[in-house]
């Protein structure tokens, strides 16, 4: 039993050693100046990318522009590279060919955590820790004060339910968040990014998986936590992003159609089809 014992935490930690020695897919230089605070656009240049040599690229030369305090929402068919061009925002990965720019400035001449700071992003698949709910929230911004985590909660439309659970904020969240409901998972998540209160917001696919109860309470504080920020959503209901400033459709890997809902209903292309289903 002794040998068993032993014979798995060996195997733990080598795993654990494999996991420390992996390289990052990106990597910063050396003296990386912070990226100041974003004060106009975000754009593309040209950018393509591929997540292996041997693959076709999953982007080609996508050119956009993202002003300050824009809602740019990307619709398309699944795997036609909406979630990739999403992620190379915060530098999960850099371009193959082409360059990301805030403020005219290559995200690749800064450093990562100057980056990342001014960044929030709620997902589908929350991530939450085997913590309090606060703690779940505060991670947003560790030197926030408790008002600031109970406002944020607030705007959120956490507080109440939170309130109603058996120790209020103390209550443990659970693995993953296993032991709330998928609409209070993603209500902490967005409390959390309204307390770290970033200037750009990724949303992706932040609704998709919730009923249609969950969903109207979720998107009414996703829509508080959108007010004054640039955000860039990925949506699988449109009715979620109609009222977005621009709308990007995506067809194998390429900006196929740009507008808003109503001048895309016109047109009477691929968005319309979508929105007809």
């Amino acid at each position: 039993k002794t040998n068993n014992v032993l014979q798995q935490a060996l195997a733990a930690a080598t795993r654990v050693f494999e996991l420390l020695d992996l390289r990052a897919e990106v990597e910063e230089k050396p003296v990386a100046p912070t990226l100041p605070e974003f004060s106009r656009e975000v754009r593309f240049e040209e950018v393509s990318f591929h997540y292996d040599t041997n693959e076709p690229m999953v982007l080609k030369g996508i050119n956009l522009r993202i002003g300050k305090g824009e809602v740019v929402a990307v619709v398309g068919e699944s795997g036609v590279g909406k979630s990739t061009l999403i992620d190379l925002l915060p530098r999960f990965f850099d371009p193959v060919e082409g360059c990301i720019l805030i403020d005219d400035i290559d995200l690749r001449e800064v450093r990562l955590s100057s980056l990342r700071a001014q960044i929030g992003i709620v997902t589908q698949d929350v991530i939450l820790f085997n913590d309090t709910i606060y703690n779940n929230i505060r991670f947003g911004r560790l030197d926030a004060s408790d008002e600031e985590v109970f406002e944020a909660a607030r705007a959120a439309n956490a507080h109440s339910f939170i309130l109603k659970t058996v120790q209020g904020y103390d209550t443990i969240a659970g693995e993953r968040g296993l032991h709330l409901s998928g609409g209070e998972r993603q209500r902490i998540a967005i409390a959390r990014a309204l307390l770290k209160d970033p200037p750009i917001l990724i949303l992706d696919e932040a609704t998709s998986a919730l009923d249609a109860e969950s969903e109207a309470i979720v998107q009414q504080a996703l829509e508080n936590l959108m007010r004054h920020r640039t955000t860039l959503v990925i949506a699988h209901r449109l009715s979620t992003i109609r009222h977005a400033d621009k709308i990007l459709v995506m067809e194998g890997g390429k900006i196929v159609e740009v507008g808003t809902h109503n001048q895309l209903i016109e047109s009477n292309g691929i968005y319309n089809r979508f929105y007809e289903k």
